[in-house]
């Protein structure tokens, strides 16, 4: 039989609304508050929008993130409850998510690197549409796009601006990302494409001096780009906590049957 996993010391951040700060005070006070350095689990108090920046902030140190809602949207968060937060975290769930990596080359030739949790998406900067080809795994897939733009998201992205702009929802164990054009105008049926989550995907801008198109990665952002790469980065993974019965996977399990 596994042991539960022990949280004994606690780092909370919070975002700054007053429901936020309120439950924020009261946690500490309850059970202290450690540095991020120090602490055995992160607990974000929030919306999705704190999730992702303390997903970000902590990419790299292996800690796991926990949300309570607090905020607006809180689809990657739990239930706010201030009462046996221990015995909560040692019988939540881990699920692990891998970012994804973009390379974007600007005009000028400068390439920016950022990762994402949700999505890369390319969007038309002008009032003209966006001309991109798309390359998988350096083979043309499509000569050409005429969109508003196009992402690739990741499961834990799909839910998100995806599913906004008519993606498919995958669920959060899915070894694949979606490609989805955002108001393709031609090939005007395309609804994009589901790729393996191992995809190199390429997309080059066309008549970029005349259609000037910005890439995104969740909130960074490069203009005026020519060429976006876009690949999982397996060399990092992230540790999210669900209560029981409110896993990510059933999260988006509901959502694909709309409620």
């Amino acid at each position: 039989m596994t042991t539960p996993q022990r949280y004994d010391h606690i780092a909370f951040v919070a975002s700054p609304g007053a429901e936020a700060q309120q439950a924020l005070a009261q946690l500490v006070q309850m059970y202290g508050n450690h540095d991020p350095d120090d602490a055995d689990v992160v607990v974000a108090l929030g919306g999705d929008g704190l999730m992702l920046q303390t997903l970000h902030a902590h990419m790299h140190s292996g800690k796991p993130i926990y949300g309570m809602h607090r905020g607006t949207v809180g689809f990657l968060m739990n239930e706010f409850s201030a009462l046996d937060l221990h015995a909560r975290l040692a019988a939540a769930r881990d699920t692990v998510i891998h970012p994804l990596l973009m390379r974007a080359t600007d005009v000028h030739g400068k390439v920016h690197i950022h990762h994402a949790i949700n999505e890369v998406a390319l969007f038309r900067q002008t009032h003209q549409a966006a001309r991109l080809r798309i390359l998988i795994d350096e083979h043309e897939r499509m000569a050409e796009l005429v969109a508003d733009g196009i992402m690739v998201a990741t499961p834990a992205g799909s839910t998100a601006y995806n599913l906004s702009a008519q993606g498919p929802i995958l669920p959060i164990n899915a070894a694949l990302l979606a490609l989805t054009p955002i108001s393709a105008f031609r090939p005007r049926r395309w609804r994009g494409a589901l790729l393996p989550n191992t995809a190199f995907v390429v997309i080059e801008v066309l008549e970029g001096e005349k259609r000037p198109v910005a890439a995104v990665a969740d909130h960074d952002e490069a203009r005026d780009v020519r060429r976006v790469e876009v690949i999982s980065d397996k060399t990092i993974s992230m540790r999210m906590l669900f209560d029981p019965g409110h896993s990510l996977e059933e999260r988006i399990l509901r959502e694909q049957f709309g409620y």
